[in-house]
């Protein structure tokens, strides 16, 4: 299903945004944690908070760090003045037991059963209102939803033979799209799959949407559609991707920006030989 876009509808229930930056991500710089990485002239969990902050619909962020960042990543949020921040907790060791973290620390909080909850990756930084409440939206019909993106080339669907991959079917192209966030879903639905896949010794989804369709089958999951801009940034080499999407979205020049910078530093030094 692909939801449209019209007069977004007043909500009876908690919209809760979940924003995940608790990794460090080995394939980026572990010495220099992505989500704090400045693309567009402010940090990337800002862009992906800021995103949310501006919704009307969404009444409560959670915002979930990696423990050794949480004071930057606070005092980013007392800076910026996010008012929707309710509670900033530490995540865990994989993407999932940040979700599992936080969905503990809402249901220690009276969230209610119906609450409508949005997963979102911060390393996302890029992701449009429209998609937020499309999934607001999707979740007055279905229990749980995810953005996603049509895929533009031929997906592969793998077995090993031997030392080899082979291929074992290839999907229709219109049936086949490329997962993003926000994931959305009712928290009894989340907490339910959270659940039954703790019981799992081989649990190990590498997002939220995969959890509801391997533990909750019988669970639809309806498509939201997705944008090309809304990257997950995974490495180095895509910053320059999205220095072009930030450009592109407020205006933003990096290189005028340097320039800037660097003209207030020779003002500077230039005052202080007077």
């Amino acid at each position: 299903m692909n939801t449209t876009v019209g007069e977004p509808k007043p909500q009876t229930v908690p919209v809760v945004a979940v924003v995940l930056a608790a990794g460090f991500g080995t394939r980026f710089d572990p010495e220099n944690p992505k989500q704090l990485v400045s693309v567009g002239g402010k940090p990337i969990v800002c862009w992906s908070i800021e995103a949310f902050e501006r919704c009307a619909r969404v009444s409560d962020i959670v915002v979930v760090v990696n423990s050794k960042v949480r004071e930057e990543v606070e005092s980013l949020i007392d800076q910026q003045g996010y008012g929707k921040v309710r509670v900033v907790i530490d995540g865990g060791a994989e993407r999932v037991d940040s979700t599992a973290a936080a969905l503990d620390t809402l249901a220690q909080a009276g969230i209610p059963d119906d609450a409508k909850i949005l997963i979102h990756d911060a390393v996302r930084p890029f992701v449009a209102q429209s998609a937020i409440d499309g999934s607001i939206d999707a979740l007055d019909q279905f229990q749980a939803a995810t953005v996603a993106y049509a895929s533009t080339d031929t997906v592969l669907l793998t077995q090993d033979l031997g030392d080899l991959k082979v291929v074992k079917s290839v999907p229709d192209r219109p049936n086949t799209f490329r997962a993003q966030t926000p994931q959305s879903f009712r928290f009894a639905t989340i907490r339910k799959a959270y659940e039954l896949a703790a019981e799992d010794p081989d649990f190990h989804p590498t997002d939220d949407t995969r959890v509801v369709v391997d533990y909750l089958p019988d669970v639809p999951v309806a498509i939201v559609s997705g944008a090309e801009t809304n990257l997950k940034i995974t490495t180095v080499e895509d910053i320059p991707t999205a220095e072009r999407i930030a450009e592109q979205l407020e205006g933003f020049n990096p290189k005028e920006a340097a320039r800037a910078r660097m003209h207030a530093l020779l003002a500077q030094a230039a005052g202080q030989m007077r």
